[in-house]
């Protein structure tokens, strides 16, 4: 893969194209990254409402009818329920991994299938998030990744 700046003083805005011979899995998650670039949720955070940026987002939670957001230092609530965020989420590097988790793909680091064919899958902080079987081979299939 190559990257290149280009200066353009004729132009105000930023363009990022991607040039590639077919559209991988690869090149669909680096266009997700650059679109979700500056996206983000409303969280509360000690009391204050915050925008989360997406990519500060390791996993999002729902226990007992509320909604945490995990970052890498904080865990912020939302008001919003884990069906709104998985649309709202829906086409980015974002997966329902279990009836009460939406992982962010792009904080795995490293994914262990279980013997109850459970994945365990850890996180760049070191957490460890449980892919349910039922989600694991939709995850499998969208990293192409086979069995």
């Amino acid at each position: 893969m190559k990257a290149e700046i280009v200066k353009d003083r004729t132009d105000e805005s930023v363009k990022v194209e991607i040039h590639c011979k077919e559209v991988t899995a690869e090149v669909s998650r680096l266009k997700s990254h650059i679109d979700n670039y500056r996206a983000g949720i409303a969280a509360l955070d000690e009391g204050e409402i915050c925008l989360v940026a997406l990519d500060d987002i390791f996993f999002i939670e729902s226990v007992d009818k509320k909604t945490f957001i995990y970052t890498k230092e904080k865990v912020l609530s939302t008001d919003k329920r884990l069906y709104e965020l998985e649309a709202l989420l829906d086409g980015r590097n974002f997966f329902r991994c279990s009836k009460s988790v939406i992982l962010n793909l792009n904080k795995v680091v490293k994914l262990k299938p279980e013997i109850t064919r459970n994945i365990l899958a850890t996180l760049e902080n070191g957490e460890i998030v449980v892919i349910s079987r039922r989600y694991g081979s939709e995850l499998k299939s969208l990293l192409g990744i086979g069995g």
